[in-house]
């Protein structure tokens, strides 16, 4: 015996972007923080399309969108670095949206290849672009991760709109 459908099945298009958004935004993801120097100094772009593709090579992915005006300059970055965010870094999503300061009030450290860095990240994975793939209106970008760092921590997690927590079950 097969459970009928009682959702409404709606097919993409301009009349139902709110609705495909709102769709997408159910899926809960985490908060990533990509840093890269680009031509005016070291810059910073929050995003939740962030993925594991291959262990073996070690290969991530994430997607900016190309109506961004950090786009350009991620776009052609030969090197960046992905900063998983903690729950308690939940500062960051201001300072590095769009309109904030970045890293205007601070000297960040940097890796061997000269990309600026976020501390305390609950994982970073310091990358060098492998490839990258058309994905409509984002730019789907492959990274080959060179080294990477972690630390124990809750995770910060975006859903519907929202910014929240993850706590463990015991």
């Amino acid at each position: 015996m097969t459970a009928e459908l009682t959702d409404p099945v709606l097919v993409p298009g301009p009349e139902t972007a709110r609705s495909f958004r709102d769709a997408l935004g159910r899926f809960a993801t985490g908060v990533t923080l990509v840093t890269t120097e680009g031509p005016n100094g070291p810059l910073g772009f929050t995003a939740n399309s962030f993925a594991s593709v291959s262990l073996d090579p070690a290969l991530v992915l994430w997607s900016p969108a190309r109506s961004a005006s950090r786009f350009p300059a991620f776009a052609a970055a030969r090197h960046y670095a992905i900063h998983i965010l903690g729950v308690d870094q939940f500062d960051r999503i201001a300072a590095f949206g769009r309109g904030g300061p970045g890293f205007a009030d601070t000297l960040p450290d940097r890796n061997p290849e000269g990309v600026p860095l976020i501390p305390g990240a609950l994982a970073r994975f310091d990358c060098e672009q492998h490839a990258t793939h058309d994905g409509g209106d984002h730019l789907i970008i492959v990274g080959r991760v060179l080294r990477f760092s972690l630390r124990d921590g809750a995770p910060l997690v975006f859903s519907q709109g929202a910014w929240g927590g993850f706590a463990h079950g015991g």
